[in-house]
């Protein structure tokens, strides 16, 4: 990922956080690495929160085609007191808003609506360097990392 692309993606979840009055505004790959998240992580897991988010979105897909649909573009899941507004952004990241009672679903999904358009035009522009510097396709952030790289992280 190129660091003016990254910057502009941090800016927009940054942006909709604040528009959104959300808790919490993180990008997600559809392999469940946390590409940017922005708002108040303190105590959450976010780790076990994108694997997660990426399974459900995957799930979501398979329920989607078992009745006849391509896919379901917007998940939610309401809470006691927090609630999680999932979308897909241009087929290929995932988008996770958690709110409470101090914004509104209505507000959440105009706020992600435009924010999704604007991440939409920075991977598309990531995906042109890419294409254009030979690399050919986009990873995710974490592709080059090895099981022999976890391994010994993990033996010492």
């Amino acid at each position: 990922m190129y660091e003016e692309e990254y910057q502009q993606i941090k800016e927009i979840l940054a942006r909709l956080q604040i528009d959104s009055n959300s808790k919490i505004v993180f990008l997600v790959d559809k392999n469940g690495q946390q590409i940017a998240a922005h708002g108040d992580m303190a105590g959450v897991d976010a780790t076990s929160l994108a694997s997660l988010t990426a399974g459900n979105v995957a799930a979501t897909d398979g329920l989607a085609k078992l009745i006849g649909e391509k896919e379901f573009s917007i998940l939610f899941h309401e809470g006691e007191r927090d609630n999680i507004h999932i979308s897909l952004v241009a087929q290929r990241v995932i988008l996770v808003v958690i709110f409470d009672e101090k914004s509104s679903l209505g507000l959440v999904r105009l706020r992600v609506k435009k924010a999704s358009q604007e991440l939409e035009k920075a991977f598309e522009i990531l995906v042109r360097k890419s294409e254009e510097t030979g690399s050919g396709r986009f990873e995710s952030p974490f592709a080059e990392i090895t099981d022999e790289d976890i391994d010994s992280l993990f033996s010492e």
